[in-house]
């Protein structure tokens, strides 16, 4: 264990490590070390700069940190009303609380809003699911949207430029008007880089209030027939083909690693999703049953 937090040959940050092994994002590892949670080689640490080694033994709330799996990535289609998160302080209900109880730990890539539906890829890598949320990447993600009033194609068009929303640059967006329901209008909505709320501040902007919203495709995977509350698997060999070489190194996959089981109380489980699933009981385990179709 390296005190001064200096990321040697061999060494990582914590939070990385921690990341890494499927049991939560970089930022929520940070804030577990600063809880007091994780120990390195017996000892409680409170600093996220701490780096570790192979040698090094990490334990988080008393139980050492599972051995790396093999990096894996899952298409959930998420239902309106679900918050991106694995516990709210509110008690409302999140996308985690009804997953398959076989699977892994997972962490989403991006957000979803809450009213939002539609794609949500979900992985046990911490560092694919930062790598794949980065700007930088350029996968695009194409939405559906159903919205209020009239728009020109014109006015579309010339999205493709970008454009400043009170002092926010979106950049280069691809957007066409698909048919007109009524008062509605279905559209098309594309974007690389996914800043919060783009498509409904974009859209608000152009005088169109958005009043559905689905996230069909995240780069090459697309929702396809997923039914609300699914979710499915992306085959190893498929992953490796679609994330690339360069994608796959930047992230440090591991396609070859064992594919672990969850437990009911796998280390890292937050505790505000513990006790929602306990006051759910058995409607979680009957949205347990629902999903996992592979």
């Amino acid at each position: 264990m390296d005190q001064r937090g200096n990321e040697g040959s061999g060494h990582e940050r914590i939070a990385k490590v921690i990341a890494r092994a499927g049991l939560a994002s970089r930022r929520e590892a940070e804030r577990w070390v600063a809880a007091g949670r994780v120990s390195v080689n017996g000892k409680v640490i409170g600093s996220p700069a701490v780096t570790v080694g192979v040698r090094d033994k990490v334990s988080v709330d008393g139980r050492a940190l599972p051995v790396r799996e093999r990096t894996r990535l899952f298409l959930f289609h998420k239902p309106r009303g679900l918050l991106t998160s694995h516990g709210d302080p509110r008690g409302r209900r999140t996308v985690f609380v009804n997953m398959p109880s076989h699977l892994p730990r997972l962490i989403s890539v991006g957000r979803l809003d809450l009213n939002t539906e539609g794609l949500l890829l979900l992985t046990n890598d911490g560092n694919l699911a930062r790598m794949l949320e980065l700007p930088a990447v350029g996968w695009l993600r194409r939405y559906r949207v159903r919205a209020h009033g009239r728009i020109t194609e014109e006015r579309l068009e010339a999205l493709r430029g970008g454009i400043t929303i009170d002092g926010i640059r979106y950049g280069s967006i691809e957007a066409t008007a698909d048919r007109i329901q009524g008062a509605n209008v279905w559209l098309t909505f594309a974007m690389r880089e996914g800043k919060n709320r783009e498509v409904k501040n974009v859209l608000g902007h152009l005088g169109l209030a958005v009043n559905r919203l689905i996230r069909v495709s995240f780069g090459p995977f697309t929702l396809g027939d997923l039914a609300p509350g699914d979710i499915e698997e992306v085959r190893t060999r498929t992953l490796r083909e679609q994330l690339g070489g360069r994608i796959a190194a930047l992230a440090k996959a591991d396609f070859s690693g064992p594919r672990a089981q969850r437990q009911p109380d796998d280390v890292g489980e937050p505790e505000l999703a513990r006790r929602e699933k306990r006051r759910r009981g058995g409607a979680a385990r009957g949205g347990a049953a629902r999903g996992g179709r592979r």
